[in-house]
């Protein structure tokens, strides 16, 4: 990366901070391409801390004239106006993606608000905190549509296409991930929004082994598929997303829906669009979701895919 760009984020994440309220959001996207120069660096507002994510090493006047540029940022109005608390850079290159504090103190665990809705995350001892800020517009989506509906969650992580969709008013949703403690933090994240967790299944089971428990479940009315792109041992994107997609039609109800989504740069969307002609051509292809415009991209096909399926 070049330290003559570092003007430029600077220059962005000011005038982004200066729109911000309590909830949470990214402010700089390098990784979207459009910022030659800065293109393993983003930044996030986490509701008062700033956590500064690098993907790759950079050299020693990089580091500096980027800690110094923050540091900066910390003594201005526009800080004190928004009650930043702390400034954090995470390598998230290295082992265990170590967090650098360069202002204030980290608060590791803080509970954010997106879309009106709390979440806990967990900050600077991960290569995730917990929530993925570019899929806002899809929990937003689910939030608005799941109304009296059966919602079945797959690769469900800490459960925030659940929390969204019991928001909205459905009926019941069934999580399903291998990681108990991801699932163990969805329940909290339920607890904290005052969810009535009667209403809520956190099944920590290997899909792949468990489709008739799931199918037992159903019929659903709103299936989500949000998978990793690679776990090792579990889940290869370009071979195991089709094993999905066949059994979706036994899944769902007569009217139902599924929200598949793919966040591969490797792949584009005719990968789904083409998977469910193939595997499962009862359903029909709707429209692909719009990402949040902070996570724009040189190449929307590189970007996260978001596409809504129905009978």
């Amino acid at each position: 990366m070049q330290v003559a760009a570092l003007p430029e984020f600077f220059s962005h994440v000011t005038q982004q901070l200066s729109q911000m309220t309590h909830e949470v959001r990214r402010l700089f996207h390098g990784r979207g391409r459009q910022w030659p120069g800065l293109e393993q660096l983003t930044c996030d507002w986490l509701g008062g801390q700033l956590v500064v994510n690098l993907f790759k090493p950079v050299d020693a006047e990089f580091m500096q004239a980027l800690v110094d540029g923050l540091v900066e940022l910390s003594t201005s109005a526009l800080w004190q106006e928004k009650q930043g608390t702390s400034i954090t850079v995470q390598h998230r290159y290295a082992d265990g993606a170590p967090a650098q504090v360069v202002v204030g103190e980290l608060e590791s665990r803080p509970v954010v608000i997106e879309n009106g809705l709390k979440y806990q995350l967990d900050l600077g001892r991960n290569q995730n905190m917990g929530l993925f800020l570019d899929m806002r517009l899809g929990r937003q989506w689910v939030q608005e549509h799941a109304q009296h509906k059966n919602v079945l969650n797959l690769f469900s992580y800490t459960c925030g296409f659940s929390v969204a969709a019991i928001a909205g008013g459905a009926d019941q949703v069934i999580n399903v991930d291998m990681a108990k403690a991801s699932l163990s933090k969805g329940r909290d994240n339920h607890r904290l929004n005052d969810h009535n967790l009667n209403q809520v299944k956190f099944w920590a089971h290997d899909i792949f082994k468990s489709w008739g428990k799931i199918k037992k479940g159903g019929p659903y009315d709103l299936i989500i598929i949000d998978p990793p792109s690679f776990q090792k041992g579990s889940f290869a994107l370009t071979k195991d997303y089709q094993k999905i997609l066949r059994r979706l039609p036994e899944l769902l109800s007569e009217q139902g829906e599924v929200l598949a989504c793919v966040n591969s740069p490797a792949v584009r969307e005719d990968f789904l669009i083409d998977g469910m002609a193939e595997q499962a051509p009862e359903l029909t292809f709707r429209h692909r979701l719009e990402n949040p415009i902070e996570f724009g991209d040189i190449d929307e096909q590189a970007a996260l895919k978001v596409l809504l399926f129905s009978r």
